[in-house]
């Protein structure tokens, strides 16, 4: 039997249709309810976010590190009484306005800018929670351990086996430090240095470690050790001078010495200053009444105080009216040397001179009678009287070929420059510690002092100059020159030197010191 299909009439169709929607006030009920529920999650994520309680009559500001600008209107006060009913509307407005909450309707729209604050808030926590962790990380790691530091000023005959004791420190631990190649200084401790250590507990018992040492050197600089897994950092640590150029100026009455501390002078500057013009003028022999000097120096400061006298930029020495000049310049390897304003060496293979502050008590004289054996004997070389104990000076590069007693020279010292030319130093009441055969010295180094050592009748140098092992008068004997300033340094010397001679050309003699900054 077949079946008929029935056609439903407009008025059935529509009440079938009608059947499956909700009515309208189901409708707004289900958003109603979803809209709330999505404001009570909102809620719950803000109570756990902030973890305290809220006011119920006072606003709360909370104040946040560094934040954008947005990120502050995020955070402004909330505030609401007990008996406010809440609604995600009100958390809104009240963000904005810090305004109580009130009742207001909740809209799609209001609902898709609280789900942007909801993201916000999110951000921003997980903002804050990266600025705490990183400041107590930052915090902890500059969190120094802090350490037991002692002092002591080096006295006279003071080693490390005598001073570590004396700052809770063991045998062991001089052993320790003496096996750090540069520790040099520490293994030749002056008097009045002073050394300071930092000791932390040991764990293992209640000895003491040493973690850190100082070794004040002199006011610019401090070296130090530092422990490492591995034994001992070291390190010298130079602080910054302050440097400020002064102008001397005075001229010879009496001697080099006594006139250059009337000018101002310290007998640093005095040396330094006979030195730089050592291979022209002869300053036992031929300086004159009348003679002048200038000098731009620097002094250097510490903190505001002036520690010492620097090295001298420019010098002008004027001997029986002949006038020498002379620049500092260091090239780009850092050694310094001086020329003239032309660029010619001021420096010569030797110098005429190796005790500049002395007279000259015996001449070169092949004919001369002994003072001690009374018998014509050959003076071969020139005596220089000074004080015991004034420093000699080597009078070339060179090599120690000799070190010892020799005979009747006492105590000697001979040094051997490229083979062809030899220097004798004799009478010496000591010799500079350290010196060696076979050491190389500079020109201007120490080598020894002034004595009376072997048949001398009183505190003075023997200084003989040989040429292929044969006696030369040191005062008058031709002397090689050095090379002069290279021609790539010129133009960087004219433009030093210009402005220093132009300020030696404004002196007149004689004046006080003038600071010229």
């Amino acid at each position: 039997m077949k079946k008929r299909n029935r056609l439903l009439s407009p008025s059935q169709q529509t009440r079938i249709f009608k059947s499956e929607r909700m009515t309208p006030h189901k409708n707004r009920h289900f958003i109603f309810v979803s809209v709330l529920a999505l404001a009570g999650i909102f809620l719950t994520t803000m109570v756990l976010a902030t973890n305290e309680p809220v006011a119920t009559s006072q606003s709360q500001v909370i104040k946040l590190p560094e934040l954008k600008q947005e990120m502050h209107q995020l955070a402004m006060p909330v505030t609401r009484t007990a008996a406010t009913p809440v609604s995600d509307s009100s958390i809104k407005t009240s963000i904005q306005s810090d305004e109580p909450f009130d009742n207001a309707t909740i809209t799609d729209n209001d609902f898709h800018h609280d789900a942007e604050a909801v993201e916000k808030l999110h951000l921003l926590s997980d903002t804050l929670i990266d600025d705490i962790s990183d400041n107590t990380i930052e915090t902890s790691d500059s969190v120094e351990t802090k350490l037991d530091w002692r002092e002591v000023e080096i006295a006279p005959g003071d080693n490390l086996s005598l001073v570590f004791p004396r700052l809770g420190l063991t045998a062991g631990d001089v052993f320790n430090v003496a096996q750090v190649e540069e520790a040099k200084p520490l293994l030749n401790l002056k008097p009045g240095q002073l050394l300071r250590v930092g000791l932390e507990p040991a764990e293992s018992d209640e000895s003491l470690n040493l973690v850190v040492l100082e070794l004040q050197l002199d006011p610019v600089k401090t070296f130090s050790l530092s422990a490492v897994d591995e034994g001992f950092v070291a390190e010298t640590h130079e602080r910054e001078i302050e440097k400020r150029q002064q102008i001397v100026g005075g001229e010879i009455q009496s001697s080099l010495f006594v006139d250059g501390q009337k000018a101002g002078m310290s007998d640093k500057l005095i040396m330094e200053m006979a030195h730089i013009f050592g291979w022209d003028v002869d300053f036992a022999l031929d300086l004159r009444q009348g003679d002048s000097f200038k000098v731009i120096y620097n002094e250097n400061y510490l903190d505001g105080e002036k520690i010492d006298d620097g090295e001298i930029l420019a010098a002008e020495f004027t001997n029986r009216g002949k006038s020498f000049r002379a620049v500092r310049f260091t090239d780009s390897e850092g050694r310094s040397q001086y020329f003239t304003p032309e660029g010619a060496s001021m420096r010569k293979a030797f110098t005429r001179t190796p005790v500049p502050i002395s007279r000259i008590s015996s001449g070169f004289n092949p004919n001369r009678k002994h003072p001690v054996l009374k018998t014509n004997r050959p003076h071969r070389g020139v005596d220089y009287a000074a004080a015991t104990g004034t420093p000699i000076l080597a009078t070339g590069d060179g090599k120690v070929s000799f070190v010892g007693n020799k005979g009747g020279y006492g105590r000697t010292v001979i040094l051997s420059h490229g083979g062809r030319y030899t220097t004798l130093f004799a009478h010496m009441s000591r010799y500079k510690s350290g010196i060696k055969v076979g050491q190389r010295v500079s020109q201007g180094d120490v080598i020894g002092y002034i004595g009376s050592s072997g048949l001398a009748t009183g505190p003075h140098l023997h200084y003989e100059f040989r040429v292929n092992g044969v006696h030369k008068n040191p005062l008058t004997v031709e002397l090689p020159k050095a090379e002069a300033l290279p021609e790539q340094y010129r133009q960087q010397f004219a433009s030093l030197a210009e402005p220093l001679m132009a300020r030696l050309n404004n002196v007149r003699i004689p004046t006080l010191a003038l600071n010229i900054d």
